[in-house]
């Protein structure tokens, strides 16, 4: 199997997990957060579809459907709203969209995804590619020395599978959070 069709086949089994997981979930429940200052399920899902539509036009050096379908003004949010690195009271404080409107805005980010992944040839995933430094984590930034910061030297293949892992923990995140709505199979 190639390594593109590998990211296909996960991102495609990692979907349709996610599809169950969203199917019949109401506005409240989208909206819904953990605990004050934590995440909805709607801003876990609007995140990771940004995250999917940034890094794919990155590595195709092409504007983002958020800019050129102008997807930002279809969520009344800023051209400049990339979805990450969010404040916990800036998580609190994001309005979820529609949730026809995100999977409409997934579904056009992953039909690119799935047309750039085509039209790789294996030594495309060693390309070092530009992209920027994901944040440290929290006991990193802390001053932390019992785990030092790992070299960042990221190529098309890495960042693609930084992709489809991100996108599987988001993913369980989702269906954890259906979990302590409704509780297990429900």
């Amino acid at each position: 199997m190639e390594m593109n069709e590998f990211i296909q086949n996960g991102l495609e089994d990692v979907t349709k997990v996610l599809d169950r997981t969203l199917d019949g979930l109401t506005p409240e429940e989208l909206r819904w957060q953990p605990r004050p200052d934590g995440k909805s399920i709607g801003f876990i899902l609007f995140d990771s579809i940004r995250a999917e539509d940034h890094l794919i036009h990155t590595l195709r050096g092409t504007p983002q459907l958020w800019e050129s379908e102008k997807w930002y003004q279809k969520f009344d949010k800023i051209i400049d709203h990339n979805g990450a690195h969010y404040t916990a009271e800036q998580g609190a404080a994001f309005v979820v969209p529609n949730l026809k409107e995100l999977l409409a805005y997934a579904e056009v980010v992953r039909k690119e995804t799935l047309s750039y992944l085509k039209g790789l040839k294996p030594k495309d995933f060693d390309r070092k590619v530009n992209v920027p430094r994901p944040p440290a984590p929290v006991a990193i930034q802390a001053g932390s020395t019992t785990s030092p910061r790992p070299p960042f030297d990221p190529t098309a293949g890495s960042m693609l599978i930084h992709l489809l892992t991100r996108f599987a923990e988001r993913t369980g995140e989702i269906s954890y959070m259906r979990g302590l709505q409704r509780g297990t199979d429900k």
